[in-house]
């Protein structure tokens, strides 16, 4: 693996499936006995933030709460 020349470098997909780096998570790099060691910040909250931020405002379907709730439950339209 190479580094560019902007210091870049392709994480493998299995070391990020471990890992479980997505796309936008948060790295850092460290030092450890001579070796560069990767770890995935912990960041608590944020990943879920950023998901409920995504998809907030993008339903198209004018339901209440109720209604939905009843939809899911399988109760008969009133």
């Amino acid at each position: 693996m190479k580094v560019t020349s902007k210091g870049q470098v392709t994480i493998p997909v299995e070391i990020r499936d471990c890992l479980g780096i997505l796309p936008d998570s948060e790295v850092e790099f460290a030092e450890e006995g001579g070796k560069v060691v990767l770890r995935k910040k912990a960041v608590p909250g944020v990943r879920g933030q950023r998901l409920v931020d995504a998809i907030r405002g993008k339903s198209t379907v004018k339901m209440t709460t109720n209604q939905i709730m009843a939809l899911t439950r399988g109760e008969p339209k009133q």
